[in-house]
């Protein structure tokens, strides 16, 4: 498993430059879990590309994203009447700026929403902005990638093996742009991971938040719930505070 605070040191330094928000390290913490919640997924290397994926589709943020854009934009490029429209399958107005990209990997297009939503068991399609939740872009890009959703091409076409392409996996999102550049991160993220691993560490996992018991029929409640400390929160506390 991988000893979070040696994973996140080493970040820090290469290729955040010195210096990690709490954003930061709640999303590469929930790209983490998901990797330890999937045990068909071993080779290091694919979790480096997808984080350098994630640097690079969220601008570092490495927080799930909308696609830059208005709704005009997007309908004009994705609408069903479009070239791209009909290949992502969008078929009703508005489709273009209801199913924009959005998550770690811009998830995009009503067919696109659809299959991911069947594969989560969720009802994707029909509210668009879950695909923004930590757990389910993660989810999302996870077997986006490994399965060849995006551009029919998948991480064990690049990486298997002996083989290691960073530079062409660029292609299971799009095409060849900025694929040294990404390149770089998958090196400078590999590195980090192999540093951090550790045999001996059972999972970490984000725990489930706990299920408030129902009131009374009578009782409206707190009128202002106190504010708590979420686990990534105490998390980056203990790690950078």
């Amino acid at each position: 498993m991988i000893d979070r605070k040696s994973f996140f040191d080493a970040v820090r330094k290469s290729p955040f430059s010195g210096r990690l928000t709490e954003g930061q390290v709640a999303g590469m913490g929930a790209i983490l879990d998901e990797w330890e919640r999937r045990p068909s997924f071993t080779d290091l290397r694919w979790l480096a590309y997808m984080l350098a994926t994630t640097f690079h589709e969220t601008a570092r943020k490495m927080t799930p994203i909308h696609e830059y854009g208005k709704a005009s934009y997007f309908d004009g490029r994705y609408g069903p009447g479009t070239s791209v429209g009909k290949v992502l399958g969008n078929t009703q107005p508005g489709d273009g700026s209801r199913f924009h990209g959005r998550g770690y990997v811009q998830l995009t297009g009503r067919r696109n929403y659809t299959l991911a939503g069947a594969k989560l068991g969720i009802a994707l399609a029909a509210d668009p902005d879950r695909a923004l939740e930590l757990n389910l872009a993660a989810a999302i890009m996870f077997l986006g990638m490994s399965e060849g959703w995006f551009t029919g091409k998948k991480l064990a076409d690049y990486i298997n093996g002996t083989k290691c392409d960073y530079t062409n996996a660029r292609r299971i999102i799009n095409g060849t742009d900025k694929a040294a550049t990404i390149k770089g991160y998958a090196v400078a993220f590999e590195a980090a991971l192999r540093g951090a691993w550790r045999a001996d560490l059972a999972p970490v996992l984000l725990p489930a938040e706990p299920v408030p018991p129902p009131l009374p029929p009578d009782d409206p409640g707190p009128v202002s719930p106190p504010a708590t400390e979420g686990f990534w929160t105490r998390l980056w506390r203990a790690l950078f505070g």
